[in-house]
């Protein structure tokens, strides 16, 4: 915005008429109508909505069959406490639990200080024949 002030060649007789627009008014309209739209914008909800089940769920009516097997500070794996002589032996074991229709728990248990290749091939084979009830445990007696 600018103010005229006067000619630079002194004061001339005509007047002459601004031909800039006002644009107070212009941006005072576009605040408002900013206002409004964030006022209107609905509210956004960061939330997924679920079905849960309703209700106590059934008593297990049998206990869970536990299968454990351990991996020694040389690498040995026992199954059930009975040593595992070869990777072959430990595969057809774990095809044996993911054949079952309902599949006992494996709880690995490693020695803390086994190499971590050992524990990890293991677990990769649980994966590879599908069992799907495997968790690690700890292990008080080995440590």
């Amino acid at each position: 915005m600018s103010m005229n002030v006067g000619s630079p060649g002194g004061a001339s007789a005509d007047p002459e008429p601004m031909m800039e627009m006002n644009m107070t008014p212009l941006i005072d309209v576009m605040l408002v109508l900013i206002i409004m739209m964030i006022i209107t914008i609905p509210k956004q909800n960061h939330s997924v909505n679920l079905n849960m089940p309703v209700g106590t769920p059934p008593p297990s009516t049998n206990e869970p069959q536990v299968v454990t097997i351990d991996v020694d500070f040389d690498g040995t794996v026992l199954w059930d406490n009975t040593p595992i002589p070869d990777r072959a032996t430990l595969e057809a074991k774990l095809s044996n639990v993911a054949a079952m229709a309902d599949q006992p728990e494996v709880h690995l248990r490693p020695n803390k200080l086994v190499e971590y290749k050992v524990v990890a091939g293991v677990m990769a084979s649980a994966q590879r024949l599908g069992v799907t009830k495997i968790g690690m445990v700890g292990n008080e007696q080995f440590q």
